[in-house]
């Protein structure tokens, strides 16, 4: 799957005329945005679209048909009956978006077993005596190429895809786009079922899977604020992230088990029919009609939507925040597998214990997120998320056996979820519905070409360190000093807040610029006086 932001003001879907509605975005944590490449990031954030007047027309809220004619002589009865079943079934009470989640969790579980098999498929290849006498390239080569192949599409179409998800109807783009991927991996299933696996086959595919990809990610970018409440987008984006993590744990474990019994195969038949889970729900939400047409050509669309991300104060803070962190700690999974080798001196399984770990530690991001305070604002919350994930990743770099690796990766998880989420969500209250998928589009270019970026610069200062590519010492002093880096931008970040990420402007209640960690950590000025206040709610009740 992919991820969402739409329009719709029809049929019982979101209805919205409002101009600062609620998009949806996410560091491609779906888990229909194509999974051949095996290039996942943890933590996806998914969106949509939902307007100041959303949780007037929720379509399947509560399971409801809308208000009785009395209901005005029953308001405040009604409305605390309303408070308490919110709090008790959350935002999966919405039909539409529980649907959704449902078919998407299955989805993600079929990914992560295909990423299994694909894995398999290409080392038993690339590893075997007869491509090495050929002079085909190294294993580790060639699943470089398989990720260039899976994301070089979306760098150089993913703005394209933004501009046409914004001129569509979104939840036919969505819909036929889930299609077309998941044809592709019934190509891969059936190639499989005849023997005739190649790296060449699996690049051709990847990069078939990654054009499908940057026009289906901007289309489910928009599709979760459609579903839910405005006020309740970011519980519905942190769910979403929650049922991608947990897939995280189940998917590669069950993978493994049936691969070894069964052989790839099936793995890629479980992924193949996980499409049709969420073709089905996608299919069951209300139309996205396609927005008005502005008149303009693409090209000044698209320098809108990248004037808007760099000028709007809240906007750039919120980007630059996901470009340092996907720069700056995403690189830990691709130089994994050399501390667990080279450092913790362990085999590949300890690879998949640490990944299933992390999504451990991302489940737990999510209570975590909900002990926070509804006073709390996310340009204090994101920063110390960034700071504190820096200082993980450093005593991950500094770990020298796998148990210390566990915990450092665990919390990694936990400050992941509380990084990507809440950014995405803070974007999509900021966000013209009319620009949103441009927007989103260039979120995704940013995280997505930061991603190798770090890992490349991480090696470099490894090798430097240590003479030779690899060596787990200089891995650890390059993993190390991004860090290090992390950590000391969340603190500036920190220091010196801005509340316009919370769409706080000069002059308004709760706008504090006032440089000081001591202020950004306690968040003091938007406490409120009273306690009982205070204490009324949590972020995703």
């Amino acid at each position: 799957m992919v991820t969402p932001s739409e329009r719709e003001s029809d049929g019982g879907a979101v209805e919205t005329e409002s101009q600062n509605g609620a998009g949806g975005g996410a560091v491609v944590d779906s888990p229909r945005a194509g999974t051949i490449g095996d290039v996942r990031t943890p933590g996806a954030l998914t969106g949509a679209h939902a307007g100041p007047l959303a949780e007037r027309s929720i379509e399947g809220a509560d399971d409801s048909s809308g208000p009785s004619p009395d209901a005005g002589q029953r308001g405040l009865e009604g409305t605390r009956d309303a408070v308490v079943s919110t709090r008790r079934r959350g935002v999966l009470r919405h039909r539409h978006f529980r649907n959704v989640w449902f078919a998407a969790f299955g989805s993600s579980v079929g990914g992560w077993m295909e990423m299994v098999g694909i894995q398999w498929s290409m080392a038993q290849v690339t590893l075997s005596p007869e491509w090495a006498a050929g002079g085909g390239s190294s294993a580790p080569v060639m699943m470089g190429y398989l990720a260039a192949a899976h994301l070089g599409p979306t760098l150089v179409l993913g703005m394209v895809g933004g501009v046409l998800a914004d001129r569509v109807n979104r939840k036919k783009l969505l819909v036929w786009t889930q299609i077309m991927l998941m044809v592709v991996a019934v190509v891969l299933t059936v190639e499989s079922a005849r023997g005739a696996i190649t790296p060449g086959l699996l690049l051709i595919l990847s990069l078939i899977n990654g054009v499908v990809a940057a026009f289906n990610i901007p289309a489910w970018q928009v599709l979760t604020p459609r579903l839910v409440p405005r006020d309740e987008l970011t519980a519905a984006i942190t769910l979403n992230g929650v049922q991608f993590n947990l897939a995280r744990v189940i998917g590669p474990a069950a993978g493994g088990v049936i691969l070894s019994q069964f052989g790839p195969t099936w793995l890629y038949a479980i992924n193949s029919l996980s499409f049709l889970g969420v073709i089905v729900a996608v299919l069951s939400t209300p139309d996205a009609p396609a927005l008005p047409r502005s008149g303009r050509r693409a090209w000044r669309e698209i320098g809108e939507a990248v004037r808007f991300s760099l000028v709007d104060k809240g906007a750039r803070c919120l980007l630059l925040g996901l470009f340092l962190f996907c720069l700056l700690a995403t690189p830990m999974m691709r130089l994994l597998p050399i501390l667990v080798s080279e450092v913790y001196h362990a085999e590949a399984d300890a690879f998949g214990m640490l990944l299933a770990v992390m999504g451990v530690g991302a489940v737990t991001g999510f209570f975590v997120l909900r002990s926070i305070p509804r006073w709390y604002p996310k340009h204090h919350s994101i920063p110390v998320a960034i700071m504190l994930g820096g200082v993980f990743v450093t005593l991950l770099a500094a770990a020298t056996d796998l148990w210390w690796a566990a915990g450092a990766i665990f919390l990694c998880g936990v400050t992941w979820l509380l990084s990507f989420n809440p950014s995405f969500a803070a974007l999509q209250m900021l966000v013209d519905d009319r620009m949103r998928g441009r927007v989103l589009a260039f979120a995704n270019v940013l995280t997505f070409g930061a991603m190798p970026l770090g890992a490349v610069v991480a090696g470099q200062i490894g090798e430097f360190v240590s003479g030779r590519e690899g060596d787990g010492v200089g891995t650890q002093v390059g993993l190390g000093a991004l860090g290090v880096t992390l950590a000391f931008a969340g603190f500036v970040m920190l220091a010196w807040r801005t509340p316009e990420v919370d769409g706080i402007k000069p002059g308004q209640p709760g706008y504090d610029r006032q440089p000081g960690l001591w202020r950004g950590l306690t968040g003091g000025t938007h406490r409120p006086n009273d306690r009982g206040a205070a204490a009324n709610g949590r972020v995703n009740e």
